[in-house]
């Protein structure tokens, strides 16, 4: 077992079951006597051992999204002892998050989730390197972050990236390890992989020649999820990155696993190479491709201070909360509660013909709520409360309570 490398746009670094393990990078698979200890139960497991141990020291992992899924995915990747860790990540922590990205905590609600994630991965296990791309993973940054990886775990929750990084894999050569989770639905399979023989199995294409209609499958936010399923889905990522880094077992490549936790049931379904499905010679506008609208203009801001002012002159205008009501009756600046999750039945309490603030914990969701009442409802006096109440708290209100 090796390394085996084409030209550096289709590089394979990590090490498959016919590879010569004379070929194994010493320096980077070292394991220091702590290495050794911690990672001691691997070690003793009859075919994987050593050698599985320093081929996991020695790969480099790429995890597109820190979020759900990527969460479990990274702390057992990480736990497992892979060497390199990468994770694009460009969204901050919201306390919404918290009920399945367990990568986090109330401390962290508000920070980069990609510094967040690193301080825990590295707290969690020292010995590992973890690489922070805090950006938005684009058509034109793609292949130069996803080339440095052996293998790229896709945990997004779109299908504008979901192609981007199936297509990105294909021309760089990479694996790409696929999950998505839906209410209680989650499924897992490996995409673009090179076996031993050389021959590469299916890729998202195949599968999915073209995305679903813009509106028909709603996201996480607005049809919800079972905060253990990502746990779940999360974990079959990780095994499988780790399979194909250590060569050991059977990938899951032309195969595709549907887990229902409502019912606990599992269906793994063939999935074949499509002769229709065209070469994929470069990467393009996935917005546009998705039929993913644009926004026409930047959601309104206002800030903390700005706000304080209003108030302080007595401006005439409507402030509208988005949390929750437990939220509410946590701390809260006096607006009317109107929770993201029934915005649109309550969108006929929102004044038109005056200025209306609305604002939830740190600025996402209000953001999420003004798009959404623009769009479906035609409002144009919106304006997002920067950085939410904590913002508030921190900047005018100290005295207050924060949560």
């Amino acid at each position: 077992m090796g390394i085996f490398v084409t030209d550096s746009r289709r590089e394979n670094c990590f090490f498959g079951p016919d590879k010569d393990t004379s070929m194994i990078d010493e320096q980077r698979a070292h394991l220091s006597k702590e290495e050794l200890a911690r990672y001691s139960r691997h070690i003793a497991i009859d075919g994987f051992g050593l050698e599985a141990q320093q081929k996991l020291k020695a790969a480099r992992v790429l995890v597109v999204g820190a979020g759900g899924l990527g969460s479990p995915a990274l702390l057992y990747l990480a736990a497992a002892g892979v060497g390199t860790i990468g994770l694009v990540e460009f969204d901050r922590v919201d306390d919404t998050n918290l009920q399945r990205q367990v990568l986090y905590s109330v401390d962290d609600v508000g920070r980069s989730k990609a510094h967040a994630a690193r301080e825990r991965l590295l707290a969690l296990n020292p010995h590992i390197q973890v690489e922070v791309h805090e950006t938005r993973l684009t058509s034109a940054n793609a292949l130069d972050i996803m080339a440095r990886y052996d293998v790229v775990a896709d945990g997004t929750d779109n299908f504008a990236t979901r192609y981007l990084v199936n297509d990105a894999c294909v021309m760089l050569g990479k694996p790409n390890v696929y999950a998505s989770i839906f209410r209680f639905e989650g499924q897992v399979s490996v995409f673009n992989y090179r076996d031993a023989e050389g021959k590469t199995g299916p890729n998202y294409r195949d599968l999915y020649p073209t995305p679903p209609p813009p509106g028909l499958v709603p996201n996480c936010a607005e049809a919800g999820v079972l905060g253990v399923l990502p746990g779940i889905i999360g974990s079959m990522q990780a095994l499988e990155v780790i399979k194909i880094v250590t060569g050991i077992g059977e990938v899951l490549s032309g195969r595709f696993l549907v887990f229902d936790a409502f019912t606990f049931e599992a269906r793994i379904f063939k999935i074949r190479k499509n002769p229709d499905t065209p070469v994929i010679t470069e990467l393009v506008d996935y917005d546009e491709f998705c039929g993913v609208k644009k926004p026409e203009r930047a959601i309104r801001e206002i800030s903390a201070i700005e706000l304080a002012t209003w108030i302080e002159r007595g401006e005439d205008f409507q402030l509208i909360d988005v949390r929750e009501k437990y939220e509410y009756d946590i701390v809260n600046l006096g607006g009317e509660l109107l929770p993201l999750s029934e915005i649109e039945s309550l969108a006929s309490k929102i004044d038109r013909n005056r200025k209306v603030v609305v604002h939830c914990k740190t600025g996402g969701r209000s953001a999420q709520a003004i798009r959404l009442l623009e769009e479906r409802f035609g409002y144009t006096n919106l304006y997002n409360l920067r950085a939410g109440i904590l913002g508030y708290i921190e900047e005018v209100k100290p005295e207050m309570q924060r949560y």
